[in-house]
């Protein structure tokens, strides 16, 4: 029996070393490649895969040469484009090959639906290694089956925007895109994602990169304004408002896609096509935490609520009770 429990000091030295990875540099001068890489962020459960999945369809069926590459562990961006079958992903697959003896061919991991083309790169499981570490281990794999020399107009990549390890902010430290597209709805966690990703391109164009912000999608818009607000105020357009309406719910639960000229959604998909491709990318200014908070009624931030420092007793609790003190005290001369 003891001989099939994993060896715990290794796997905790290999965490380590993943951690102290040094620190991602950032190429010097523009970016020169002719398709349009752009890295999509947001909260998990935003609804980025949603968006992303039908925009991707959309633009082929604009006559785009479109590549999608889901960077999110979950790997539900191919789910929600290939109608709920999930495909194999690159971690998953490289591994597996690897015992093999095996290389990984373009097949294994890449699949297409609709004129698109479309992988994922995949995760380790929960505690099992670095989720960053992964994504940063799965583009080295696409560059050896030659990401560099292939041809489309436009690469989406899908990212975690709620993840703040190294490997997730690869586009944006390594210039590996040209921009960023933001996705966020009118709720205050997923607009403080959206306004550190904000202050993340404005900390790496401060080291000589050259990554902006093209703007933001408002998706399950309510129409209650925050988002909005928040876009004015950072300094980026609106590309879309996807409303919040029982139809698109339904639909993205069923894995249908809505990013076609078929669907009564199609005109949406088709603006939000034209707005993303030539969107330039800016450099916005982050906000601050109680400027952030500003954007919403202050019924619902605790706006005013003033700090009350906690005592040594408050953190005793029971064991509050005086002790007799050690001090020699002197009477009086």
């Amino acid at each position: 029996m003891k001989d099939e429990v994993p060896n715990l000091k290794d796997y905790d030295a290999r965490l380590k070393d993943e951690a102290n990875e040094a620190s991602l540099e950032v190429p010097q001068g523009e970016p020169t490649s002719k398709t349009q890489i752009i890295a999509i962020y947001g909260k998990g459960g935003i609804g980025k895969s949603f968006t992303l999945a039908n925009l991707s369809h959309m633009m082929a069926e604009q006559g785009k040469r479109v590549l999608l590459i889901g960077c999110d562990p979950k790997s539900d961006t191919t789910s929600l484009l290939f109608g709920g079958k999930a495909c194999p992903t690159i971690i998953e697959t490289s591994s597996k090959k690897k015992l093999a003896g095996e290389e990984v061919k373009i097949g294994d991991v890449c699949f297409k639906r609709g004129g698109v083309f479309a992988m994922e790169l995949g995760g380790p499981e929960v505690g099992r290694g670095c989720g960053g570490r992964g994504i940063i281990h799965g583009f080295e794999l696409l560059e050896k089956l030659g990401f560099h020399d292939w041809d489309f107009d436009y690469v989406l990549l899908d990212f975690l925007g709620d993840v703040v390890c190294g490997g997730f902010g690869l586009p944006i430290a390594r210039d590996m895109a040209q921009k960023v597209i933001l996705v966020a709805s009118n709720d205050l966690q997923s607009l403080y994602v959206a306004n550190n990703v904000c202050s993340a391109v404005e900390y790496f164009r401060k080291l000589g990169g050259n990554v902006g912000v093209a703007g933001l999608v408002v998706n399950k818009d309510d129409h209650s304004g925050e988002a909005q607000a928040f876009a004015e105020a950072v300094g980026i357009p609106i590309l879309a408002s996807i409303p919040q309406d029982d139809d698109l719910r339904k639909k993205s639960a069923n894995y249908q896609i809505v990013g076609t000229g078929a669907s009564p959604w199609g005109a949406l998909f088709a603006e939000l096509g034209m707005n993303v491709g030539e969107a330039a990318p800016q450099r916005p200014t982050a906000l601050k935490q109680d400027e952030l908070l500003a954007l919403f009624d202050g019924s619902e931030t605790g706006a005013g609520y003033t700090l009350v420092p906690a005592t040594d007793e408050d953190m005793r609790g029971s064991n509050a009770e005086a002790k007799v003190s050690l001090e020699v005290i002197y009477d009086d001369a």
